[in-house]
C-alpha cells in the first residue's frame, strides 16, 4: 500500500442505515488491513465483531448508571423530585416515593432538588465492556444487559477506553444501525464517516437518514455499495444526483459470503479481499488527507 501522510490516530466510524448491510464486514476487513489499529464494536445491543477476531480478552468491566435511592425516614412527600423529572421515572404513590429503574435517565437532578436530601444513588450494573486481542489489532466490544433502555453509557466507555490507550492507533468504530441517539455518540469524535448502502430502494431509504445524521455532525464521509450486481443500482443513482462519493462497490461474491457466514475474516484468508481492503483502505487515507489539507 502506498505510504499516505495520516493521522496515527485517525477515527473512522463504519455506519448503515439498517442491520445486515455489511457494517461489521467493512469495519473488521479494514481494522485486520490497517494492521496496527483499534477496532471498537459499538453495536452494543448485538455485538458480533468478536465472531470474527475471535480475540482473547484481557480485561472485562461492569458498566454502570446512577439510579436514586430514596431514605423513607426523611423523606416528607413534597414531590419537587417528581415535579423535576421529565422522564415519569419518580412518583409519590400512597404515601411512598416510586422509583423506576428501568426509565431512569441517570440524570442526578432529583437528588440535587430534595431539600431534606432524602434522596442518594446507587450504582446499577447495565453491560459490560472488553477488550483484547486478535493478532495485531486491539478489539474493545460493548454489551447492553437484556431489558436496558439506552447503550449510550457503555459506548462512552468504549471511546473512554480506547482514547486512554496511548500509541495512536488508527481506530475502527463500528456503529449501531440506523440514526438514533447510540449512533450519534459513536461518531461524535470521528474524523470520517463510511456509510455502508445495500443495492436496493429499502436500502437508498435508510441511507438516507443516516446520511442526514452525518451531515448535521458535518462529518467528512464516503460511501461502499455492499452486494453489488450489475444493473440499474437505486444506491448508486441516489449518490450521483446528490454528489455523494462512492469509493468503491463489493461485489455480490460467493467467496466474500461464504467467508462471512463462517465468521472469518477475509483479509486474512484471501489475498485478493486482502489487496480489495488495503486498497479501500488507502483511498480512505486519500479523502482525510484530501480534507486535512482543504480546512487547513
Amino acid at each position: 500500500m502506498t505510504n499516505i501522510a495520516f493521522k496515527k490516530d485517525l477515527k473512522i466510524a463504519v455506519l448503515s442505515g439498517k442491520g445486515g448491510t455489511g457494517k461489521t464486514l467493512l469495519s473488521v476487513n479494514l481494522a485486520a488491513a490497517a494492521s496496527q489499529s483499534n477496532y471498537i464494536d459499538c453495536d452494543v445491543e448485538e455485538p458480533n465483531g468478536h465472531l470474527f477476531f475471535k480475540p482473547k480478552w484481557h480485561m472485562k468491566k461492569d458498566v454502570c448508571v446512577k439510579i436514586p435511592v430514596v431514605d423513607e425516614s426523611i423523606c416528607d412527600g413534597c414531590r419537587k423530585c417528581v415535579d423535576f423529572c421529565r422522564f415519569n421515572a419518580l412518583a409519590y404513590i400512597n404515601n411512598r416515593l416510586k422509583i423506576y429503574e428501568d426509565i431512569c435517565h441517570s440524570c442526578g437532578g432529583c437528588v440535587l432538588v430534595c431539600p431534606l436530601m432524602a434522596l442518594t444513588e446507587k450504582d446499577k450494573v447495565i453491560g459490560k465492556v472488553s477488550l483484547g486481542n486478535s493478532e495485531d489489532v486491539r478489539v474493545l466490544s460493548g454489551m447492553i444487559n437484556i431489558g436496558e433502555s439506552s447503550g449510550t453509557p457503555i459506548i462512552k466507555e468504549l471511546l473512554s477506553q480506547s482514547r486512554s490507550l496511548s500509541d495512536k492507533r488508527p481506530t475502527f468504530i463500528d456503529c449501531p444501525p440506523g440514526s438514533s441517539c447510540i449512533v450519534m455518540e459513536s461518531i461524535k469524535d470521528a474524523d470520517f464517516c463510511l456509510i455502508v448502502m445495500e443495492p436496493t430502494i429499502f436500502g437508498r431509504h435508510n441511507f438516507d437518514m443516516v446520511y442526514d445524521l452525518v451531515k448535521l455532525f458535518n462529518k467528512p464521509n464516503a460511501v461502499v455499495i455492499n452486494k453489488s450486481i450489475d444493473g440499474y443500482n437505486p444506491s448508486e443513482d441516489f449518490s450521483d444526483k446528490n454528489e455523494i462519493k462512492i469509493l468503491e462497490k463489493i461485489p455480490f461474491d460467493k467467496e466474500l459470503g461464504l467467508l462471512s457466514s463462517n465468521a472469518e475474516i477475509a483479509v486474512r484468508k484471501s489475498v485478493k479481499y486482502r489487496d480489495f481492503f488495503s486498497s479501500l483502505l488507502e483511498k480512505i487515507y486519500v479523502e482525510v488527507s484530501n480534507e486535512t489539507v482543504t480546512h487547513t
